[in-house]
């Protein structure tokens, strides 16, 4: 089981800088390959075909073969399986995480995304790529539809916490504290901070350095934000 969620960043869109280098070498060095096949699931960017350029141009530069799989294209069921499970890596793209997964469900991908898990496949992506791999996530899925309200979207619950990327932008601290009354413990994960799980161990890497995540809960009606450590292991239950 080997899983990277990353909070948010950019790989090198026109006019923007890389910001997660160090943390998609760590993805890459998970393979245990020199070239890994990078399967990229733009899903929840309604299947963005400039997405996949850009992902494509960055991931090729560090070493890796890549594939895309667009779900709006009505692929067969068949060339879905064969898809995911061919990868060495899975990559999703952010966007709309509420959508994303209704049309995985739809399609069965959830239950390739299983598949992949036990096959060794690395797991990874950020925003609604990080997101999908948790019990569930805060999302602004419904801001996006203009609506002005944030909403818990279910996960794949690979991760059994509640996750919240890009904490430290667009003030989703707020609404993240008042989803965890339910009593969940939640990982935040900063811009440019990653969670990796492999098999049951957890760690925290980053590719900036003021770039942290958090463990966040409530206890006897007292929230909690706790800044966890980087580089390693952690016991976070």
């Amino acid at each position: 089981m080997k899983i990277v969620a990353i909070g948010g960043g950019e790989i090198g869109r026109p006019g923007t800088e890389i910001e997660t280098e160090s943390i998609d070498k760590e993805i890459i060095k998970l393979t245990n390959k020199p070239n890994p096949l990078l399967l990229f699931l733009p899903t929840a960017s309604g299947d963005s075909e400039s997405y996949y350029d850009v992902v494509k141009g960055y991931f090729s530069g560090l070493g890796c073969q890549t594939d895309v799989l667009y779900l709006t294209k009505n692929p067969s069921d068949e060339e879905i399986r064969d898809a995911i499970l061919a990868a060495d890596i899975i990559y999703v793209g952010g966007g709309n995480t509420k959508k994303m997964m209704k049309l995985w469900k739809e399609r069965c991908v959830d239950h390739l995304l299983k598949d992949a898990l036990k096959d060794d496949i690395v797991l990874s992506g950020l925003s609604a790529g990080s997101i999908c791999w948790f019990k569930d996530g805060l999302s602004d899925s419904l801001i996006m539809e203009g609506k002005d309200e944030w909403c818990d979207v279910e996960g794949l619950n690979f991760i059994p916490f509640t996750n919240c990327p890009h904490y430290d932008t667009e003030k989703r601290a707020q609404p993240f504290k008042e989803l965890l009354r339910n009593g969940s413990i939640g990982i935040a994960l900063d811009e440019c901070a990653a969670l990796v799980k492999e098999n049951n161990q957890y760690k925290i890497i980053s590719s900036k350095p003021e770039a942290n995540a958090y463990k966040c809960y409530w206890k006897d009606n007292q929230y909690h934000e706790e800044v966890l450590e980087k580089d390693k292991l952690l016991s976070l239950e």
